[in-house]
């Protein structure tokens, strides 16, 4: 069984272009750590266009949380930006993309706003 963070990420890497993220450009990598492993995601941002990998490299910035609060924001239960706000994600680098690739996850399932329309025509 696929879980929501897997998901997540294959469902970007498909994408050929991504509106929401037209002025978006750099790398981030995300840290899920759990106990004593890492598991690492890299996603490239490039004026839209996203690729996605699972390689452990530099990048622009570096989002590190627990796996299981991940799989709530890759789900749409969890918001990140409050994630950061209340200590449970850490940020290092240009916090400028964390704010912009907020707009590539799935919104609360009872929000009505554009971002969650957007995600249910893509999907």
């Amino acid at each position: 069984m696929v879980d929501a963070t897997t998901r997540f990420f294959e469902s970007l890497n498909r994408r050929d272009h991504e509106p929401l993220l037209d002025k978006a450009a750099g790398t981030v990598r995300f840290d899920l750590h759990e106990g004593a492993q890492t598991t690492h995601w890299l996603l490239r941002v490039d004026r839209g266009r996203l690729t996605v990998s699972q390689e452990d490299r530099e990048a622009d910035t570096v989002i590190g949380t627990t796996p299981a609060l991940f799989e709530e924001m890759a789900a749409g239960r969890e918001n990140g930006l409050a994630a950061v706000l209340r200590g449970d994600m850490t940020v290092t680098g240009d916090a400028r993309l964390v704010v912009q690739i907020e707009r590539i996850f799935p919104g609360s399932p009872d929000a009505q706003g554009p971002r969650r329309l957007h995600h249910r025509e893509v999907r």
